[in-house]
């Protein structure tokens, strides 16, 4: 009891566990090729397969549309993403993967996987269930 009188509150470590798994997702898909910086997933784990609109993208994020207009452009600059014509509304535009963007994805669903497997060998498969279980009652329970 006394080792965890001396770890930081619990939000603290969700947050630290969240910044440590999104560089550790970043470094598997530049290590894949795919170079990008860790605030770009907020457009990868947004983007509908359809393709999203900036302002839905930003919604999703929790970020400004111009922030999220910013992210995007880098991202076309890259060749992950570009802008097209949403076709339920011309004078809107629909942010769509490029093939590149979508190996990105699937190199960063890779990675995932490998942290999903690390934290079998970690926690084992039950506890792993266990830690998604309480993090699904958290998200769940606190309101927006």
């Amino acid at each position: 009891m006394g080792d965890e009188e001396n770890l930081p509150n619990t939000v603290a470590m969700l947050g630290q566990a969240y910044s440590l798994l999104g560089f550790k997702i970043v470094d598997g898909v530049v290590g894949a090729g795919y170079p990008q910086k860790p605030k770009h997933s907020a457009v990868f784990a947004q983007i509908r397969p359809e393709g999203s609109r900036v302002t839905d993208l930003a919604r999703g994020a929790n970020m400004t549309p111009q922030a999220m207009g910013e992210l995007v452009d880098e991202l076309v600059e890259l060749g992950y993403v570009v802008r097209t014509r949403d076709p339920d509304d011309g004078r809107a535009k629909l942010v769509t993967l490029t093939a590149r963007g979508q190996d990105s994805v699937r190199a960063g669903m890779a990675t995932i996987q490998g942290i999903e497997d690390q934290l079998d060998a970690l926690l084992g498969p039950e506890g792993r269930q266990a830690l998604r279980r309480l993090l699904a009652t958290i998200l769940t329970a606190v309101p927006d």
